[in-house]
C-alpha cells in the first residue's frame, strides 16, 4: 500500500475541497492518505510519503499564497529530486499561468509529475471534482 500526503492552502475552501477530491481519489486507489495544511507538514515529513499531492490557489499576480505555503514548500523543495508529486489549485482570474511556473519549478528540482495538474475557476465543478479524483488514483 503507497502512502500519499495531500498538502494544501486554501483561503476561500475550493482548494480544500480540491484537496478532499484527491484524498478520496487515493483512498478509493488503496493509497493510504495522510491530509495537511501547511502549519502542520515540513520537509522534514517528505520521507515518510511514496508519493505528494500539493495544493495552493493562485494568488496576487499568479503566483503561490506567500506568507504559510510558499515557505513550507520552498523547504521542500530541496527533497523533490526523484519524488512522486502532482499539483492542484484554484483561481479567480488569469490564465492558469500560475501552476505553469510551478510544474516547471518542481520539474527543475527533479520531481516527478504523476499526471496532468489540476486547476479550476472559483468553486470546482464535477469535472475538476473528478480530475481531482483521478490525481489521487495516479499517486496511489
Amino acid at each position: 500500500m503507497s502512502k500519499v500526503a495531500v498538502v494544501y492552502w486554501s483561503g476561500t475552501g475550493n482548494t480544500e475541497m480540491m484537496a478532499n477530491e484527491v484524498a478520496a481519489g487515493a483512498k478509493a486507489a488503496g493509497a493510504e492518505v495522510s491530509v495537511f495544511t501547511p502549519d502542520t507538514f515540513t520537509a522534514d515529513k517528505m520521507d515518510e510519503f511514496d508519493a505528494l499531492a500539493f495544493g495552493c490557489p493562485a494568488m496576487g499576480a499568479e503566483e503561490l499564497e506567500d506568507t504559510e505555503f510558499e515557505p513550507m514548500f520552498n523547504d521542500c523543495r530541496a527533497k523533490l529530486s526523484g519524488k512522486k508529486i502532482a499539483l492542484f489549485g484554484s483561481y479567480g482570474w488569469g490564465d492558469g499561468e500560475w501552476m505553469q511556473t510551478w510544474e516547471g519549478s518542481c520539474k527543475d528540482d527533479g520531481a516527478e509529475l504523476a499526471c496532468e495538474s489540476v486547476i479550476c475557476t472559483e468553486e470546482p465543478d464535477d469535472e475538476a471534482k473528478a480530475a481531482c479524483q483521478a490525481l489521487g488514483k495516479a499517486l496511489a
